[in-house]
Order: structure tokens, then C-alpha cells, then sequence
């Protein structure tokens, strides 16, 4: 199909939503599901989810039969995506050990794509582990967006239902996000056609 066909430059964007943490009672799927309503309110995107507490990478990057077999099961669904929201906690001032091992499993389904990045925590919302991210993306060749969403004392800003207390702001800052990573997505989705990025 010729790039220039609107049917494809203006399709929705396949999203993969990655999940990063896999602790045990985590507050992530909380502000995950939060953010798939968000995201499947749009018909510019098509979300999907990888959850790290799903996928048993070993910490190894030695090419075994387990790193194998779970690699089947993640790795097309981050190679089929044109953009990507990662969801992050901060712990101990920086992102979550299992989410940097599927990071660091995979090289060339980052690249040339997007990224969003979402943050929780405490006082400073998890905003350092985005900027730690920042600088692994870059190093992938992945763009990330300017804008993030963070929520600060995670706990506080969602009732027991899983509905946030106010969330006019979260909201908002949730469209000015992914209107930027829907902007970026489609770009670099024609770039990628036009000239295949030489990393």
C-alpha cells in the first residue's frame, strides 16, 4: 500500500502499553487500568499490554530454552507495536529491575518508535524513574514524548473502586500525551516507510 494512502497514514496506532512492575501487591494495574480507559476512548490508537509480572525473563541474557520461550510470547507484540506507554513506579530513585530486563531483552522493537512514559510514587511521583528512562530510550533509538503523566502519593489519588478522586487533571495531562504520542507515532510510521532508519 502506497504511503501516501490516508487509509494508512491516518489508521490508528498499534500501542503497547508495558506494565513495569512485577512486585508483589503493586499499585501499577490500578493506574494501568486507569490509563487503558484513556487510551481506549481514542480511535486514533489500538492498545495492547505487556505486563512484566507476566513475562519470566531470566536476568541472563544467555539465549536459554525459559528466555526462549518467553521471548515467543512478548517479543511480536513490542515488534508489532508503532508506539509505546510505559508504565513505571519509582523505587529507590530509580525504575523497576524487571522492567529494565525486557528492556535490555530487546534492541530493534524500540527503535524508531515512540515512547510515553507514565510514572507513580510517592512524593515525587515517580518522576526520576522517567527521567531515567529518558536516557535508556535514547540509547535504543526511541523518541520519548515530552510530556508524561505522573501521579504523586499513587495511593491517595484513587478511591478503593480504582476511580481517581480528581481526575480532571490526570485527564488532561493524559490527551496532551498521547495527542503528542499519536503525533510522533504516525511520523515516524511514514519515516520508517520512506527510508528505513540505519541505527
Amino acid at each position: 500500500m502506497s504511503i501516501t494512502d490516508t487509509s494508512r497514514t491516518d489508521a490508528p496506532l498499534q500501542v503497547t502499553l508495558v506494565v513495569g512492575s512485577n512486585r508483589h501487591g503493586r499499585f501499577g494495574p490500578v493506574v494501568a487500568d486507569w490509563l487503558l480507559d484513556r487510551m481506549r476512548e481514542r480511535e486514533d490508537l489500538i492498545p495492547e499490554v505487556v505486563d512484566v509480572a507476566d513475562v519470566h525473563l531470566p536476568t541472563s541474557l544467555a539465549p536459554t530454552p525459559e528466555a526462549t520461550a518467553a521471548l515467543a510470547g512478548v517479543t511480536p507484540k513490542l515488534a508489532g507495536a508503532e508506539a509505546f506507554v510505559v508504565l513505571t513506579p519509582e523505587y529507590n530513585h530509580s525504575f523497576p529491575a524487571g522492567l529494565k530486563n525486557l528492556i535490555d531483552w530487546h534492541y530493534a522493537e524500540w527503535r524508531a518508535k515512540p515512547v510515553a512514559l507514565v510514572s507513580y510514587g510517592g512524593l515525587a511521583g515517580g518522576l526520576r524513574a522517567a527521567e531515567h528512562l529518558r536516557q535508556v530510550f535514547a540509547e535504543l533509538h526511541a523518541v520519548t514524548m515530552r510530556d508524561t503523566v505522573s501521579f504523586h502519593n499513587a495511593g491517595a489519588s484513587f478511591d478503593d473502586a480504582g476511580r481517581l478522586r480528581d481526575p480532571a487533571g490526570p485527564d488532561a495531562a493524559a490527551k496532551t500525551m498521547l495527542d503528542q504520542l499519536v503525533w510522533w507515532g504516525r511520523g515516524l510510521r511514514e519515516a520508517r516507510v520512506r527510508r528505513p532508519y540505519a541505527a
